[in-house]
């Protein structure tokens, strides 16, 4: 059986499948409507929809991904990922409708506090003084005796603080009555990601591929189970370059005559994967041995981030190995000299 929607309203029929013994698998989306269009008609119905499906699985069985066999762990990783990603998302919402006020009524404040607006005691300075007329009166507090100072400013430096305007711009009311409700909005998100980052690294760590992938630097716990969802134990993947074409790492030569020539960075590819490679490489680049690779890519002329994707597909490499192999990173001597990619 093949479906194009592995998870969500797909989740009954492929369990269903598998209780009956039969094998299933996946056509991607975008390859889906890709291979749709090389079909006469533009209609949009289940009923084509399953055409293609068929006809992509008995034509172009290449293009079919593997569901992985009915692993409760992943299954729940999936649904604790998904709602993280959530998270992830109001909280940079969020964060960015706190920084438009302030950047509207107060810009010299933004600058300061709108870089460190996930901190807890940014947050519970919104959340206690509001907007810069609260602050203002909090930090004539914090310069008074210690008798009338409030407890919660009792350590802070007023002189780290930004100098307050003279002229009050129209807003400047509403923005105090409407941060604290964002800041209080703000860290209640952060809390429920603490949580669920808490409950998807007790899941994780039931997983026997948990050591494995969080043994490599930069990948920790919401990494690892990004990667574990996408990829799964590897076996899907015949070789490092088809791991790294999947998730739209490796370059596509494109060639046409004499106009057109080199290679360049793939459209394609898997998105989320993508991402967590990505920013795997760039925590990566506290590990001596991944500094010394990118600094080499930066000696060559790449920019950040081209040295930064060359990097996460040296990785990749690597962790198709210790996928392979079921073994966790073995770092290798920085005085060892570095194998050209």
């Amino acid at each position: 059986m093949v479906v194009d929607q592995p998870a969500s309203i797909g989740a009954l029929p492929v369990a269903a499948a598998r209780a009956c013994g039969h094998q299933v698998a996946y056509l991607p989306d975008l390859a889906m409507r890709r291979i749709a269009d090389l079909h006469s008609g533009n209609a949009k119905t289940d009923a084509r929809d399953a055409y293609v499906i068929a006809d992509a699985a008995r034509t172009l069985p290449h293009t079919l991904r593997r569901v992985d066999t009915g692993d409760e762990t992943l299954a729940e990783l999936e649904v604790l990922v998904g709602f993280d990603d959530d998270l992830a998302g109001e909280a940079t919402r969020v964060s960015n409708r706190i920084r438009g006020p302030l950047t509207q009524v107060h810009p010299a404040l933004e600058r300061v506090l709108g870089p460190k607006v996930h901190h807890k005691a940014v947050l519970e300075l919104l959340s206690r003084c509001g907007g810069p007329v609260g602050l203002r009166t909090a930090a004539n507090c914090s310069r008074s005796p210690p008798p009338t100072r409030p407890a919660w400013v009792t350590g802070s430096s007023s002189r780290s603080w930004p100098p307050w305007t003279t002229v009050t711009v129209t807003g400047t009311a509403a923005a105090e009555t409407i941060l604290p409700r964002l800041a209080d909005s703000l860290r209640e998100v952060l809390r429920q990601r603490d949580q669920v980052a808490a409950e998807v690294e007790r899941m994780l760590g039931a997983h026997p591929l948990a050591g494995v992938l969080t043994s490599m630097p930069g990948i920790g716990v919401r990494t690892a189970a990004r990667i574990l969802l996408e990829v799964g134990d590897g076996t899907a993947f015949a070789t490092p370059g088809h791991l790294a074409a999947y998730a739209g790492l490796a370059p596509v030569t494109r060639r046409s005559g004499s106009s057109i020539r080199g290679e360049h960075p793939p459209r394609g590819g898997n998105k989320n994967l993508k991402r967590a490679f990505f920013l795997a490489a760039f925590a990566a680049l506290a590990d001596p041995v991944s500094r010394v690779y990118y600094d080499r890519k930066r000696a060559e002329g790449k920019r950040h981030n081209a040295a930064l994707i060359c990097l996460a597909r040296r990785r990749c490499d690597v962790l198709f190995a210790m996928l392979r192999d079921k073994i966790p990173y073995q770092p290798r001597p920085t005085d060892q000299a570095p194998v050209p990619a």
